[in-house]
């Protein structure tokens, strides 16, 4: 069974995502497991989502520096890329930040493998002090074609265990809203 939990009715955190089961947050399916790397607890999330558009139109969004500016960034903030080479061993840096400029979070990470249409592998890293938010995180997007256009499917394993991994479900879920705003809509030109 899955649990909807798509509505959040104030500004307190999201509640705990049941370990394991899947949940739907909006659109997007998500299962968060909690793993010991090195020490230290980690979350796997892994989510699942259907985007009416074809996979190359996909995975350009995912490798064009403005529009992952656009869609990545969750309701509330802005993205900002400082770096971007998309090449197997290029790495990219980017910055979510409030409007007010009252928050800011800048990470980075190697592009590992690139497949055209169906794969893109990368590494993840907050730039921070915090230790509750460090450590290399993998990125996986797999991208296959369906039927209504495109299954997206990521795995980013390695999230410190804390206010990163309770939140990223529902923030993966609102930046694939946003992706599906960019590369749903059959333009003219």
């Amino acid at each position: 069974m899955t649990q909807n939990l798509t509505k959040t009715t104030s500004h307190l955190p999201p509640p705990a995502t049941p370990e394991g089961a899947p949940i739907q947050v909006g659109a997007t399916t998500a299962t968060v497991s909690t793993h010991k790397t090195d020490g230290r607890d980690t979350v796997t999330l892994r989510l699942r989502r259907v985007i009416k558009a074809k996979p190359e139109k996909v995975y350009k969004a995912f490798l064009d520096a403005d529009a992952l500016a656009a869609w990545l960034p969750p309701h509330g903030f802005v993205g900002k890329m400082h770096s971007f080479e998309p090449r197997v061993g290029g790495t990219f840096r980017m910055s979510f930040y409030t409007v007010t400029k009252s928050w800011e979070n800048t990470f980075g990470g190697t592009y590992l493998e690139l497949v055209p249409n169906k794969r893109i592998v990368h590494t993840d890293k907050f730039e921070t002090d915090d230790p509750t938010m460090q450590g290399e995180m993998r990125v996986t997007i797999h991208l296959t074609p369906v039927p209504e256009g495109t299954l997206v499917e990521i795995e980013q394993s390695g999230i410190p265990a804390g206010p990163a991994a309770s939140g990223a479900p529902y923030g993966w879920s609102q930046s694939l809203d946003k992706l599906a705003q960019l590369v749903e809509p059959e333009l003219p030109f």
